[in-house]
């Protein structure tokens, strides 16, 4: 008789910080991922991910008691110590500071490994932890289709680190440098942010949707705060700065002082605010640039593998692969926090026990999903009048009219993504071609900034028909929309509401390997249009998280101007 395989299930979990979630691994393989925010409908919800548990083990089809080990994606007591030195180097003033983080401390992050034990009543040897960068540079490279890669981590802190290289090479992975608090690239840009006049950790991608309307003037201001070396690592000058010793401020009045007041109405546009933005997004690419050409000089491998909060900022991005020596970059959709979790647990499968590679992500459809059974049942006790599309060509057909005579789609299929991107599965949907369509979505249906841009779809055959990216189309970081790049001149009025003012997008380029029914979608639209090309953005209104449910679905097609709602195979029209 052989010997009986043992299935081993891993459990990473990230939480306390924002951005909290729990994925699942099945012998090296992800099966289940999903923000805590998707469920407690708490947007960047930073609490102990228990519903994200629950809806992991409950995919598989497993209890905590088939768990093989458990993992969580930092050394919580090497980031009280930063927090606890930090504190004391910055008295008397950091006194507010220190009383407040150490009460979060004592009531919650101290207790990290009794809560996990607690809550999924195992044996306190399966859970394991991992270091920060090190889980956000698996996360990327052991999803990545690299045997051997450069890796790079920016984000605004982990434990200590806040900028990290190394190499990846089978299951191992070697960091060579790093940059340590509170020395930051990612809250230099979090300043920027408040700055002018939104949330750190929620608001950075406004700040690159704004960069475009204003101009690079206040460069040498910026450079003003920092120093930079030749081989990338940088460092603040921290008189500018209070975030490493005052829990509610991240600037001083020195900051104040060369980059003047804050805006108080961050709803509008104003020249002043954008040319800020533009600024910080200029020397940010330029810094990112000096560090991984370093990076390269150092490895002299084609390939980069790149997460951390950081690795969020698709305009720089594009930037990193069109100007470094680095011919391919790998970036998983989830590049933030929550994707600690799966890196951790993928660093236990293969760094820890050896275990070899099987796994690459080729898509981001690993969250939960409602049977059509379960979304009839919602919308016949929500007295919701649907009608049932008995085909996938007839739905596409009829949603595919709708968008042509201006109606916008909300669309729900399948598991949600993982990830801050809806990419197909919770989306809305609306024809580009119209620049009063990316008004009308902004207005009355996103209620957002007027400013924002929204992203375009297409599939990756007609990928270079539309955007400048030649032979480049089939990288991966276009799968999870993490580039931004230019829109073809000559179809920049063509595709009037996906373009931003300076020409660009931030494009995703489907295949029909891993989104059928979305790519037919694309293609019917471009076969009746002569544009193989769709609007999308999240389905959620503005300070929501993106819809899981049937349930809330409903509740934000109501609350909105959406005309059409496609669930599965049922389309619900506005009364």
């Amino acid at each position: 008789m052989g010997k009986k395989t043992v299935t081993m299930y891993i459990l990473g979990i990230s939480c306390y910080y924002h951005d909290s979630a729990a994925v699942l691994i099945k012998d090296g393989i992800l099966i289940a991922a999903a923000e805590e925010e998707r469920f407690s409908r708490k947007k960047h919800d930073a609490s102990f991910p228990k519903l994200s548990i629950a809806f992991c083990l409950k995919k598989a089809g497993i209890t905590a008691n088939d768990l093989s080990y458990v993992v969580f994606y930092e050394k919580p007591f090497l980031k009280f110590e930063r927090q606890f030195l930090s504190s004391l180097s910055g008295a008397p003033k950091s006194f507010s500071f220190f009383n407040e983080s150490m009460k979060e401390w004592f009531f919650d992050k101290m207790w990290v490994k009794s809560h996990i034990v607690s809550a999924l009543n195992i044996d306190p040897r399966k859970l394991l932890f991992s270091e920060h960068h090190v889980s956000h540079m698996s996360s990327t490279f052991f999803c990545s289709p690299f045997e051997k890669a450069a890796l790079l981590s920016i984000d605004g802190v982990g434990e200590w680190t806040t900028t990290s290289w190394g190499v990846g090479n089978g299951t191992n992975i070697d960091i060579k440098e790093e940059i340590r608090f509170p020395h930051s690239l990612g809250l230099l840009y979090s300043a920027f942010t408040v700055f002018t006049g939104y949330e750190a950790n929620e608001g950075e991608y406004k700040v690159m949707g704004l960069a475009p309307y204003g101009k690079a003037k206040y460069v040498d201001e910026v450079y003003q705060v920092l120093d930079q070396k030749k081989d990338g690592s940088y460092a603040l000058d921290l008189s500018y700065f209070s975030y490493h010793y005052d829990i509610h401020g991240i600037y001083t009045k020195k900051f104040l002082g060369v980059f003047g007041k804050k805006n108080t109405k961050p709803d509008e546009i104003q020249t002043y605010y954008a040319d800020i933005a533009a600024s910080i997004q200029y020397v940010f690419e330029e810094i990112l640039l000096k560090i991984v050409t370093h990076v390269y000089q150092k490895t002299k491998l084609d390939s980069l593998c790149y997460a951390g909060g950081v690795a969020l900022n698709s305009k720089a991005n594009w930037e990193i692969l069109k100007r470094s020596p680095f011919k391919k970059i790998f970036i998983q959709p989830a590049a933030g926090d929550s994707g600690g979790a799966l890196g951790a647990a993928l660093w236990v499968y293969h760094t820890v026990l050896g275990k070899k590679r099987t796994f690459v992500m080729e898509h981001a459809y690993y969250g939960a999903a409602e049977t059509t059974s379960e979304a009839k049942q919602t919308l016949e006790a929500e007295n919701v009048s649907y009608k049932t599309i008995k085909s996938d060509e007839t739905l596409i057909d009829q949603v595919t009219d709708a968008m042509k005579r201006g109606k916008v789609i909300g669309w729900v299929q399948g598991e949600f993504e993982w990830g801050p991107r809806a990419l197909g599965h919770r989306s809305i949907l609306a024809d580009p071609r119209s620049l009063a369509m990316k008004d009308l979505v902004n207005s009355k249906i996103k209620f957002r900034e007027a400013f924002r841009p929204f992203a375009p779809a297409t599939t990756i055959e007609d990928a270079d028909k539309y955007f400048s990216v030649g032979s480049k189309k089939t990288h991966d970081p276009f799968k999870f929309m993490l580039y931004v790049v230019s829109v073809k001149k000559d179809k920049r009025e063509q595709l009037g509401a996906i373009t931003h003012v300076d020409g660009t997008a931030r494009p995703q380029f489907v295949d029909e390997k891993t989104n059928p029914l979305y790519y037919k979608l694309i293609k019917r639209f471009g076969e009746k249009t002569d544009v193989s090309v769709i609007l999308n953005t999240s389905f959620n209104l503005k300070g929501e998280p993106i819809v899981n449910t049937t349930k809330e679905a409903l509740n934000t097609f109501n609350r909105s101007g959406i005309d059409l709602l496609v669930i599965h195979n049922m389309i619900v029209r506005k009364k």
